[in-house]
């Protein structure tokens, strides 16, 4: 019976709307509040939805582009929204829409004549020329460049909302202004959205919204009980959060209300999950006190001390890391860094120890960690680009990355690069409506699933990596 439906729903559809939700949980979007989102609870009851397993690593850039591709960060060549620039060791180049080289779902549709609208893909800025209509996304350096393809269509933005946000600063103490940012942004950007709805002729339309992920950052341990910094309740911010899906909600039934649910499919999408932050784990510091880092001397206080402003002991060093939701390793490897120590014949080997030290590291109080090491040739089919040499999720990233310093303790109750609460999880979200179907279906995805399932929807068929799920 529910086969038949799938299948009636499949020639039903005509046009596929994505409503892309930064860091959306399961927990929370199908479970802990669904009962108080009462546009998405009605669209859940006539979908195909569930968690949807991430891909390595579980962050916005380049989960999305993982998303629309098919394609791994290793094939994509993107490990996140910066990166090292090979053969230096502080020199970095951040992510943008030049580096995918890789066919997403809008340039196969492309190929039969379909048209797109894309709204805050990241990355997606500079805006690439595209069968449709493009506004890029929070990478974007500000109003004043030019954001949309084609470049007209910035001015019909403006016309429609004055100033376009892109992105709000989060880690910041003035939590009112952030809070009042976010729901200016997300209002702006839906009234974007509807007014793109009605004026392109379009047969695919995604949006990502990354206001949800920025209220999680900056609100999570005013609403979660368990968080070890949580003020109490009735703090000032207990709601945001809440709140905030309830704006989304809104926002999100107003705009179905434009769609033709009887040949629309409508997916809801997060590129990765949420959680509390544990704390944050130094790993310079850690790294110096092993012995791996060689410093000139390691500071215990002032922190946060950038890692570019200490004197390091090049030639005596053996490896160094990044911070971050993630954290990546670096060998400091004799020819390919200017002050390399380890020969490439004893790379493999020094890097096994090293990875092994660290998953061997306990948590404050001795407590044992979950924590996880992947070397990117192990994980991809392919590893392109600049890549770290080990990519760790510290206690299966409960605690965040601090690359900073001068700390009495690798172990730090907060962020070091301003206030944040919450860190990523493994598990995003995957809903999709067809036209059609009359009850719903709980299943467990893979963020590799989502484009051919995009491309059934369209009767296409491509060698990616996932399934299409119906």
């Amino acid at each position: 019976m529910f086969e038949e439906q799938v299948k009636q729903g499949l020639e039903n559809v005509k046009k596929v709307f994505v409503i892309g939700l930064d860091s959306a949980p399961p927990e929370l979007l199908f479970h802990r509040f669904i009962d108080e989102l009462p546009h998405i609870k009605k669209l859940l009851e006539k979908s195909i939805y569930g968690p949807m397993k991430t891909g390595i690593p579980a962050i916005t850039i380049p989960m999305w582009m993982t998303m629309a591709t098919g394609k791994t960060p290793g094939e994509l060549g993107l490990y996140g929204f910066r990166h090292r620039k090979r053969g230096t060791y502080n020199d970095i180049w951040i992510a943008n829409s030049r580096m995918i080289k890789e066919k997403a779902v809008w340039d196969y549709i492309a190929e039969k004549g379909r048209k797109s609208v894309l709204v805050g893909i990241p990355p997606s800025y500079p805006p690439k020329k595209v069968n449709g209509w493009l506004i890029s996304c929070f990478i974007t350096p500000g109003p004043e460049v030019d954001y949309t393809y084609p470049k007209e269509l910035k001015s019909e933005v403006e016309r429609v909302v004055g100033e376009y946000i892109f992105d709000v600063v989060f880690r910041k103490e003035n939590r009112d202004e952030v809070k009042e940012q976010l729901w200016e942004m997300t209002e702006k950007r839906f009234e974007v959205i509807r007014y793109l709805i009605e004026t392109k002729d379009w047969d695919y339309f995604q949006f990502v919204e990354i206001g949800l992920d920025r209220v999680h950052h900056a609100f999570w341990k005013y609403f979660d009980e368990n968080h070890h910094l949580y003020p109490g309740k009735g703090n000032k911010y207990e709601n945001v959060i809440p709140d905030y899906y309830k704006l989304l909600d809104r926002e999100i039934g107003k705009t179905l209300k434009l769609l033709d649910l009887d040949e629309t499919a409508v997916i809801i999408v997060s590129d990765h999950g949420i959680k509390a932050m544990k704390g944050s784990f130094a790993v310079n510091h850690w790294l110096a006190e092993e012995g791996y880092l060689k410093l000139e001397s390691l500071p215990k206080e002032g922190g946060p001390i950038r890692f570019d402003k200490v004197k390091v002991k090049w030639e005596e060093t053996v490896a160094w890391g990044w911070g971050g939701y993630y954290s990546r390793i670096f060998i400091n490897v004799k020819g390919r860094e200017p002050k390399g120590k380890i020969p490439p014949s004893k790379f493999d080997e020094v890097r096994d120890e090293v990875a092994e030290a660290i998953k061997s590291i306990r948590g404050p109080n001795g407590e044992k960690w979950d924590t996880k090491v992947f070397y990117p040739e192990d994980i991809y089919p392919v590893a392109k680009g600049d890549k770290p040499d080990m990519m760790v999720y510290f206690d299966d990233l409960n605690w965040r990355a601090a690359g900073t310093l001068g700390y009495p303790s690798p172990y730090l109750r907060e962020n070091d690069t301003g206030p944040d609460d919450a860190v990523h999880a493994e598990y995003g979200v995957f809903s999709l409506y067809l036209p059609g179907l009359e009850e719903s279906k709980v299943i467990t995805t893979s963020i590799y699933d989502f484009a051919p399932t995009v491309l059934k929807l369209f009767d296409m068929e491509k060698p990616l990596r996932g399934r299409s799920i119906v």
